[in-house]
């Protein structure tokens, strides 16, 4: 009997421990109310940004030169049927959490825009998902 138990209470810790990330580490406790306080439109520069959020997850430019910074963050915490033996393969998931910071900036290096949104989805996969 103390062996299943063993077992059992070893499965929980799997489970209750195991997720993963992937990302910008500074996103991953931002919200939309937080990056606002930060991030003020025609003032907040580039280096204020880099020294707040670190280094951007995605640099890109408009048609008109201005830059764009994207950071990502995304969780994953998988659901306990993926550690149940065999239906794990016929059917598993995870929630995921994923959080998107855009920032524009204009040709002086200071933000002309920004955006800040944070999804939740529930990902299937296995043979019968």
């Amino acid at each position: 009997m103390k062996t299943i138990d063993t077992i059992v209470s070893l499965l929980m810790v799997v489970i209750l421990t195991a997720c993963a990330t992937a990302g910008n580490k500074q996103m991953e406790h931002q919200t939309e109310s937080s990056v606002s306080q930060v991030i003020k439109e025609g003032k907040t520069t580039k280096s204020q940004i880099n020294a707040q959020f670190g280094n951007a997850t995605t640099t890109s430019f408009t048609d008109s030169g201005n830059e764009i910074w994207t950071y990502r963050h995304a969780r994953a915490v998988p659901h306990a049927r993926n550690f149940i033996p065999f239906v794990g393969i016929v059917s598993s998931g995870a929630d995921v959490v994923t959080k998107e910071l855009v920032i524009m900036f204009d040709k002086e290096g200071v933000v002309s825009r920004y955006t800040m949104k944070e999804t939740e989805e529930i990902v299937n996969s296995g043979i019968a998902h």
